[in-house]
């Protein structure tokens, strides 16, 4: 017989792994599905500093301590893409691009993305000066300027929050006017800290590690300008075009309202029993990563009670669940291993600046010594698509030998993309 969940996630971003440990730590059997990096959107965040309780931290090591924490409460995860599901029948069924999968409950974690232009250096600098959420990133632009893209109620609200921190918030608007309510655009077009730019667009922004140019074109006349920074200053430019829930799988099988947002009542269930939603996928005034893990708390607590009376009326025996002390993905996980996440977290930000990819060359030995360097330069390669890594015993390459002169062994180099060797080499490292 096929095993049956008592929880499906579907997503696996702060609500989701929210959902998770309160479901695991209940002792429900929970399987968390997600087609791409664990975190979600909050791991391309290079500082956190509003999460209650933690002063500052990454959005990648904040997403990786919440995957350890539902770990550590048996939770199962699958790095897979749903295709299909069948919510009709009292026994939820889920297809994947890896096979079926059947629980008791689900949940709908897949959260909304922020729509995006799609200007030169917009992708580029996404986090590096180019942002979406003035509540989460507005504080990083302290007496900088800021520009803001958009003529909605989102751009003119949040235009307003980030005077507190901007020295001068200029709107770029492709719209002659503001497509809000009257009375806030009036309090931005009076608000002394505020310039708009009606008729007026983004053409592409440019920069080092940090935003240092952009260009604009006004639309009537059909020129160009430029705003280039001061001296060893950055600028913002914050884009408020609305959101996209990423509801296009559900909506043959569920309510959406207008806006494509999943409708929930004040326990998140949709109108399909056991089936709930939880974070940015469903309507909510505030988007953020607090409110997000509420969602998936409260979602997790409620079926906690609901999934038991369930199996319970089905006769459905649980399976014995090995503890995840023991269980085969946590050894896996809990392995000790070179790199703490403080140091990939690190690395990450590091490497993502990065204008080439490098190779990581290694001479090996049969020894111990050369089992450890194999590991650590794994775990460094792991951190990124931007490294390679090969490995040889020695004898096995000469031409590379030659290349990177090639002294004793073990030894590592780096090399550029274009394998040419770039003078970084450590050799003569203790032999056992």
């Amino acid at each position: 017989m096929d095993k049956i969940y008592d929880l499906i996630v579907i997503g696996g971003g702060p609500a989701g792994l929210s959902a998770g440990i309160y479901a695991g730590r209940a002792q429900m059997d929970v399987l968390i599905i997600e087609k791409s990096e664990v975190g979600g959107q909050i791991t391309t965040t290079s500082e956190v500093v509003n999460y209650p309780g933690i002063k500052e931290i990454s959005g990648h090591h904040l997403g990786e301590q919440m995957r350890e924490q539902a770990l550590g409460f048996g939770v199962e995860f699958l790095k897979s893409e749903v295709t299909n599901m069948d919510f009709k029948e009292e026994i939820k069924k889920v297809e994947t691009t890896s096979g079926a999968y059947k629980a008791l409950s689900v949940i709908i974690a897949t959260g909304a993305n922020p729509r995006k232009l799609g200007f030169p250096g917009e992708s580029e600098f996404t986090g590096r000066g180019v942002a979406y959420c003035a509540t989460c990133d507005g504080e990083f632009f302290t007496g900088l300027d800021v520009f803001v893209i958009g003529a909605g109620f989102a751009a003119a609200e949040e235009a307003i929050f980030l005077t507190k921190f901007a020295r001068k918030v200029t709107i770029i608007a492709r719209e002659p006017e503001f497509t809000c309510a009257k009375s806030i655009a009036e309090k931005v077009l009076k608000h002394p800290k505020i310039e708009v730019k009606f008729n007026s667009q983004i053409v592409e922004v440019t920069g080092d590690t940090k935003l240092r140019k952009a260009i604009f074109k006004d639309n009537l006349t059909n020129t160009t300008w430029e705003y280039t920074a001061p001296d060893n200053e950055s600028f913002g430019v914050f884009v408020f075009i609305g959101y996209k829930p990423q509801s296009d799988l559900f909506k043959n099988h569920v309510n959406l309202d207008s806006q494509g947002y999943i409708i929930t009542d004040g326990d998140l269930q949709t109108n399909v029993k056991d089936v709930y939603a939880v974070g940015d996928i469903r309507p909510k005034r505030l988007r953020q990563v607090v409110t997000a893990v509420a969602d998936g708390a409260l979602a997790a607590t409620v079926l906690e009670k609901v999934v038991e009376e369930k199996r319970e009326a089905l006769g459905i025996e649980k399976e014995e669940k090995e503890h995840p002390k023991t269980s085969d993905v946590s050894k896996e996980d809990s392995k000790s291993k070179f790199l703490d996440e403080g140091i990939v977290s690190q690395l990450k930000g590091i490497f993502e600046r990065f204008q080439s990819s490098i190779k990581i060359v290694s001479v090996l030995n049969d020894n111990d010594l050369s089992v450890n360097i194999k590991e650590f330069l794994t775990e460094i390669c792991d951190i990124s698509d931007k490294i390679t890594l090969e490995f040889y015993k020695k004898d096995e390459n000469l031409e590379l030998e030659k290349k990177i002169e090639l002294d004793c062994s073990p030894t590592i180099a780096i090399l550029d993309s274009n394998d040419n060797f770039r003078g970084v080499k450590f050799s003569g490292l203790p032999s056992g």
